[in-house]
């Protein structure tokens, strides 16, 4: 597929993921009712009302594309087609609900299991964060549109490390010493962590919780346009579409000392793993 045929998909999410901003915003700092999914997720109304408006966006605008969206039934026709929307209507939803603003709305486009296309919105700020592969990777805000890269620290001592707000790990506190790093950022929502690292304002973010394929599509495809890196915990490519939504850790950098790190991470990653 020409890749500059995405102009349509690209205007659609850009608007879906304003649209489900706004909603989003109707609902933040009114005392909502929180949910608990399977695993203890969080889940509230704006995070389900938000599905609907962009699922029925998306189908209604490409209605032969597969779709995969965190708060609906997962259908699994998706897995026999090329075109597959991933969606996180609402990334950060413990951020929404502790009311410190780090949360988005993301719609990535796979195709052929690649992240291809990423619509990342911050709602509280009205930051926009958008990429097509091989056309770059741009941050829209006050009117202005800056085309967004990845820092040049080659050292990982020298890096800004991007983590959790409320999730710093064990792990992740030996991966820093094992690293020799001593900046540390912490942020909500995924797809702003890695927005962090496109923008080259972190040079690496580590997790290795579990994530799921609308946590990471959409941000994955800013990264790879701004000049970055995002694999497994192994440094095996992570791809999309699949049976199994589920990953286990990542690692996303500016990619000039990936393998560095993932090979100084290796022994860490393996001991995890053995648990």
């Amino acid at each position: 597929m020409d890749l500059f045929t995405l102009q349509r998909e690209l205007e659609t999410a850009i608007r879906l993921a304003r649209r489900a901003g706004e909603v989003i915003l109707d609902y933040y700092q009114t005392d909502l009712p929180v949910e608990h999914k399977a695993g203890d997720e969080p889940v509230t109304l704006a995070d389900r009302v938000a599905d609907d408006l962009i699922r029925e966006g998306l189908q209604a605008a490409f209605p032969h594309d597969g779709l995969l969206t965190e708060e609906s039934d997962d259908d699994r026709g998706r897995l026999n087609k090329e075109r597959v929307w991933i969606v996180d209507p609402l990334d950060g939803t413990a951020e929404f609900i502790t009311e410190t603003g780090d949360f988005a709305v993301q719609i990535g486009l796979s195709l052929d299991g690649e992240p291809a296309l990423g619509v990342v919105y911050q709602p509280a700020k009205e930051w926009l964060f958008y990429a097509v592969r091989g056309q770059g990777a741009y941050h829209l805000y006050d009117d202005r549109r800056v085309r967004l890269h990845v820092s040049k620290v080659q050292n990982p001592a020298q890096m800004c490390l991007v983590v959790s707000r409320s999730h710093f790990t064990p792990f992740l506190e030996t991966a820093r010493q094992t690293l020799g790093i001593h900046s540390v950022e912490r942020k909500g929502s995924a797809g702003l962590k890695v927005g962090l690292v496109a923008q080259g304002m972190c040079d690496l973010y580590l997790s290795a919780g579990r994530a799921k394929e609308w946590d990471l599509c959409a941000p994955h495809a800013l990264l790879l346009e701004a000049g970055g890196l995002l694999t497994d915990l192994r440094g095996e490519p992570l791809t999309y579409n699949k049976p199994d939504v589920l990953r286990r850790g990542f690692i996303a950098s500016n990619g000039l000392a990936h393998e560095r790190i993932v090979e100084a991470l290796a022994p860490l990653v393996e001991r995890m793993r053995g648990r």
